[in-house]
């Protein structure tokens, strides 16, 4: 008689590590928030706090995560006043396409018109 085991969890999420790791890194809600906001370009730190509505110490922690991640980069113009800006590096704008298709999806399966048995 054979004993054979089981794959472990681990083995039969093996093809999900890529998209759970991706979501890991994007995935909060104010993550996301900013990312699509700085699609628009360039903003100062107020243009994004009153943009996405995040208060001053989230929006904070969420752009020092996105720096330090490499999906936004931070510039710094010390003229009178001092001024920092954030903006998508080529990392960040990368995910463009995938937030396009998000939005795509979003609209014909939870819009209005959407129903559960589509």
């Amino acid at each position: 008689m054979s004993l054979e085991t089981s794959p472990t969890p681990e083995e039969k999420n093996a093809d999900a590590c890529d998209v759970v790791e991706s979501i890991e890194q994007i995935g909060s809600q104010w993550r996301l928030i900013v990312l699509s906001d700085l699609r628009d370009g360039e903003k100062r730190f107020n243009e994004l706090k009153r943009s996405t509505g995040a208060n001053s110490r989230t929006l904070s922690r969420v752009l020092d995560d996105l720096s330090d991640l490499g999906f936004v980069t931070r510039r710094l113009e010390e003229d009178a006043p001092v001024a920092t800006y954030y903006s998508l590096t080529a990392k960040g704008e990368s995910l463009c396409p995938v937030f396009d298709e998000i939005e795509d999806w979003a609209a014909e399966w939870l819009g209005e018109g959407a129903s559960a048995e589509s």
